[in-house]
């Protein structure tokens, strides 16, 4: 049991402005594991506050790239340290199995803090230009306060995302947890603390929808990044419009997984264990579309059937677990309820279904469908669990044709034989990234979505470039 009652603002432990808590309970106990205090609008206002100053009075803007990377640096030594900390601690507020919290909840969002910390070296912060009219000093400053909005699905790493570029950049951020999944954050704020970054630079407020709709739109942000739903990416892209506030949204995804005829059917299903079940497939870039040729169908079909069938579904902390419990029971119930829209809409349901592996706990089995039209909505909508759809198509240009044909565009993969024909593939598939024979996300690389799937790219030197903003300079050329 984990109890913490103030939140981290100005770079202290601050007692909250309101009475309210948010209980963290285990998706595999359905037991109360922590207690946090519920963030309000007064918390937002102090802790934008403290942003605010530590941004137009304080040391860390007017810190040399290099100086703030040796404090960030600081902090990812400190992470680094402690991963396992947090990769148990994830797997215990969210139910994401230990085997991909160790990498996926922990060691990956320290190896973006450290890609960060390492980029200051090698950026190009000023440069001189001759211009038309003469000689310009460019240079790039931070945009200022940011506001970092963070789901519960893989809360360290998509913090990471937009903390580690903010930081080195010289902006301050408030950030707030989702209410499902707050404990991290305090790990990390003690951390933070530990590392010597100055008061104000990080707060954090964990809190619900209501409040985090008050951070977006609060006159003295000046960046918004937010990572989660569609529906909610609109509503802040709205209001950061109106403001002309700068904003990145890395929103929802369906995304396709071409299995071409030359492909290795074994080392491709067991790839997807990843690609398309990670995280218990709650991620938006899951590869939740299956498409096969017609030719291979019905080996695909038992392929996958097997090896989705053979999962062990079980206690997110054993080693052993392959698919964990969905984060909340209105989760469960949401991936439940779309498993009956397959059966209602004709899919044909070739393993899993309904029946819960356990009695307690929010797990859904892992279910695959069959005989699924890419005008279904199963395979249209984000379910957000573990369940595949197997698209049949007639040819390559087929697959290309289904895999585009989608509102969303985040990710995505081809798998084959013939690797250099499968980056061909890729090229033609309209999402922001596209695996073969795999699907990885590289710190080094820029991660967002065409269409639906957000506006605006994070990691890679590209997500740094959202936290700067560029000033021109025009001057005499030096005499002589």
């Amino acid at each position: 049991m984990r109890e913490h009652d103030r939140l981290f603002i100005g770079g202290e432990w601050a007692a909250p402005a309101g009475t309210g808590v948010i209980d963290v309970v285990s998706p595999h106990t359905e037991e109360v594991i922590g207690r946090v205090p519920e963030g309000t609008e007064g918390d937002i206002d102090a802790a934008v506050a403290a942003a605010r100053r530590a941004f137009d009075e304080g040391p860390w803007p007017r810190m040399t790239p290099a100086e703030r990377a040796e404090i960030v640096g600081r902090l990812s030594a400190i992470y680094a340290e402690r991963q396992q900390e947090m990769a148990d601690l994830v797997t215990a507020e969210m139910g994401s199995p230990i085997m991909f919290s160790v990498f996926g909840q922990a060691a990956i969002p320290q190896m973006v803090l450290q890609y960060y910390v390492d980029l200051a070296a090698s950026y190009t912060w000023e440069e001189e230009r001759q211009g038309m009219l003469g000689p310009v000093t460019v240079t790039q400053e931070p945009v200022g306060v940011v506001a970092a909005i963070v789901p519960w699905n893989v809360p360290q790493f998509t913090l990471m995302l937009k903390l580690a570029p903010a930081l080195i950049a010289g902006c301050t951020v408030v950030a707030k947890p989702s209410p499902e999944t707050p404990l991290d954050s305090y790990l990390l704020a003690e951390w933070i603390r530990e590392a010597g970054i100055p008061e104000g630079v990080v707060n954090l407020v964990p809190a619900g929808r209501e409040v985090g709709a008050y951070l977006v739109a609060h006159p003295d942000v000046d960046k918004v990044s937010f990572t989660g739903s569609t529906a909610a990416g609109r509503k802040i892209g709205a209001v950061c419009g109106e403001q002309l506030k700068r904003v990145t949204l890395e929103l929802g995804g369906k995304s396709a997984a071409i299995i071409l005829d030359d492909a290795d059917l074994a080392s491709t299903v067991e790839g997807f264990k990843l690609a398309s079940l990670m995280n218990n497939g709650e991620a938006c870039a899951a590869q939740t579309r299956i498409l096969a040729s017609r030719r291979r169908y019905d080996e695909v079909a038992d392929a996958l059937a097997t090896m989705v069938s053979g999962l062990n579904v079980g206690d997110p902390a054993d080693y052993g677990c392959e698919i964990g419990p969905l984060v909340a029971r209105r989760q469960q119930e949401r991936v439940e309820n779309y498993i009956r829209i397959g059966q209602d809409e004709g899919a044909k349901l070739i393993t899993g279904g309904l029946n819960r592996p356990h009695d307690r706990g929010w797990y859904v089995a892992p279910t695959v469908f069959g005989d699924v039209g890419n005008d279904m909505r199963i395979a249209r909508e984000e379910i957000f669990g573990p369940v595949l759809v197997l698209i049949p198509y007639e040819d390559e240009a087929d697959a290309v044709r289904i895999a585009n044909d989608s509102d969303y565009g985040l990710g995505g993969s081809v798998w084959t034989s013939d690797v250099d024909h499968g980056v061909e593939v890729a090229r033609r598939i309209r999402t922001g990234s596209c695996g073969v024979n795999m699907y990885t996300l590289d710190p080094n690389t820029p991660f967002g979505g065409y269409k639906n799937s957000g506006l605006g790219r994070e990691l890679g030197p590209e997500g740094l470039h959202a936290y700067l903003e560029h000033k021109s300079i025009p001057h005499p050329a030096p005499a002589g």
